[in-house]
């Protein structure tokens, strides 16, 4: 492969979410697969990069999976650009290259705009609904940051 023809490093790369959403999973293997998602939590929570085998230690107490799955989960995760791989005392070191939150806020920003191409009242009527059952506090803030956004485009 020329050096013109080189893909990008993972460690270049925009974080890539797949297109569709699970409606019925949990938290986010809503759009990431389970054992993704089980994985990303598990280096989350380690904060550090670590070899596949403290991955897999961690991930089989609550999964029943192999170890070569998730090193295959691992190096998908690091295919989309969510986790960085670097090689230490001869093995692979995966770390985040986003926090919890920042891949959050990604894939609820990439949610919402998908949702949003069904129409932008439906989806502004449809949050203000679910907030105003689930969560009346996070409606209540809801409210104040569009206050804020609305002031900050007049003073533009």
């Amino acid at each position: 492969m020329s050096a013109s023809k080189k893909r990008p490093r993972a460690a270049a790369r925009t974080p890539h979410l797949q297109d569709t959403i699970r409606l019925s999973a949990e938290g986010l293997a809503k759009v990431l697969g389970d054992l993704e998602a089980r994985v990303m939590q598990t280096v989350w929570s380690l904060g550090i990069p670590v070899p596949a085998r403290t991955v897999y230690d961690r991930v089989i107490q609550e999964h029943d999976v192999a170890l070569l799955t998730v090193i295959t989960v691992l190096n998908k995760l690091v295919a989309k650009g969510l986790l960085a791989r670097t090689r230490r005392a001869r093995l692979f070191h995966y770390s985040a290259r986003l926090t919890e939150p920042a891949f959050r806020a990604l894939a609820t920003r990439k949610v919402i705009a998908g949702v949003f191409a069904l129409g932008p009242e439906a989806v502004a009527t449809s949050l203000v609904d679910v907030l105003a059952e689930h969560d009346p506090d996070q409606l209540a803030e809801l409210g104040r940051l569009i206050r804020r956004k609305l002031k900050e485009q007049e003073e533009q």
